[in-house]
């Protein structure tokens, strides 16, 4: 079994893929044509920053499972592997402290304008009065826009600040948001209205550039907008304008367009805005963060060679358009799940999920099927026909 670890991954965990009889081809950096040539005979793909497309996942015809070493998956076309069967995994929570940490860091950078001080210092130019002006963070209201992993742990943070925390999720609750301290905002817009806005979302079809005209709009004159998420959220040319126009600042490590490769030119406006302070999409690059998601590859890749189980998949369909259950209790013998299949496939019933249990002994067990469709006249009575090996059959309506 082979695997293909494709970006820069710690030293020391790559024996530990070795030791699960795993041959492991590490290939840092690599482009998107090394990467189609190295995947054609991977059964598991592991990948940080590097994109795999439709093509890749098309020539890969061994690949089984594609690991991304952080939490999010964009750079993954989940749909391609979808449709060949293949499980896209990803390491949730891993990165988070490391991305609350730079989402602070950047904020205070914002508020204190540090690198600025800094460039002014590297000119031998000293200028206490220009630069100490700062409005400061306590008492301030921070917004934000996601509360998973990320943005719970931005939270504690900011609270340590004697910040104000406001916070918009779907899954929010009144009651989660009294355990975290936090305030609930009845829409994503609302937090508009916050001193400091912060995205922690995930990069969809809904969320694509939901952060433009009309968000920004919204926000206080001299406000701040942070993102350490994905760069697609945000309305660039929406954000240059609202910098522009109502002084609006920002502080972001991620960008929409920004390159794919770890080094090379990279140009927008926002560069030589006042009120912008950028880094290069680093907020899960800290050595702690790093080594603990690639425990967590190790850990998928364990489950998946001894079990044939999968954790953290992104891609299965969570609730089966079934309708109806079948249950049959078999003698636990070679051939009868083949023959019961085998019976309803004449039928064209779909099994669109299926456990099969054993039990002690190892002389009977159980088989729920959840079908498509309600069972056809005929297919349970056939079932039950096969006297030897079929103990009990019944069908049921969901």
């Amino acid at each position: 079994m082979r695997l293909v670890i494709a970006d820069k991954f710690p030293d020391r965990f790559l024996g530990e893929f070795k030791s699960l009889g795993l041959e492991v081809t590490y290939a840092p950096e690599s482009t998107a044509e090394r990467l189609r040539e190295i995947a054609r005979e991977a059964t598991i793909l592991v990948v940080r920053s590097t994109k795999v497309t439709r093509e890749t996942i098309e020539q890969a015809r061994s690949l089984a499972v594609i690991i991304r070493a952080g939490a999010g998956y964009d750079t993954i076309d989940v749909t391609a592997a979808s449709e060949r069967g293949i499980f896209v995994t990803n390491c949730p929570g891993k990165n988070s402290v490391a991305v609350a940490e730079l989402t602070m860091g950047l904020l205070l950078a914002l508020d204190r304008r540090i690198p600025d001080n800094t460039a002014d210092l590297r000119k031998g130019q000293w200028n206490k009065k220009e630069y100490g002006k700062a409005d400061g963070l306590k008492g301030k209201s921070l917004g934000l826009a996601g509360l998973g992993p990320i943005g719970r742990a931005v939270a504690a943070r900011a609270q340590a600040f004697e910040m104000r925390v406001v916070a918009w999720s779907r899954s929010l609750t009144p009651e989660r948001a009294e355990e975290l301290g936090v305030e609930p905002a009845a829409s994503l817009d609302d937090l508009a209205a916050c001193d400091v806005v912060s995205v922690h979302l995930p990069m969809t079809a809904d969320t694509k550039k939901r952060f433009g005209e009309a968000f920004f709009g919204k926000m206080k004159k001299g406000a701040i907008f942070l993102n350490t998420s994905r760069g697609g959220l945000v309305d660039q040319a929406a954000l240059v304008r609202a910098m522009n126009e109502k002084g609006l600042r920002a502080a972001l490590d991620v960008f929409d367009g920004e390159p794919a490769e770890a080094a090379g030119s990279f140009a927008s406006e926002l560069f030589a805005l006042p009120g912008f302070v950028g880094t290069h999409h680093i907020g899960a690059s800290t050595d702690q963060a790093q080594n603990a998601i690639a425990a967590e590859a190790v850990r998928i890749c364990r489950e998946f060679v001894e079990s044939g189980q999968v954790p953290n998949v992104v891609n299965v369909q969570q609730h089966a358009k079934a309708s109806h259950q079948l249950i049959v209790r078999h003698r636990d013998k070679v051939g009868v799940l083949a023959a019961v299949l085998g019976i309803i496939r004449n039928h064209s019933v779909n099994v669109e999920e299926m456990s099969n249990t054993i039990f002690a002994g190892a002389k009977t067990a159980v088989a729920v099927m959840r079908l498509s469709v309600a069972p056809p006249a005929g297919l349970v009575d056939e079932i039950a026909a096969l006297k030897d090996e079929v103990i009990f059959v019944e069908a049921k309506g969901h």
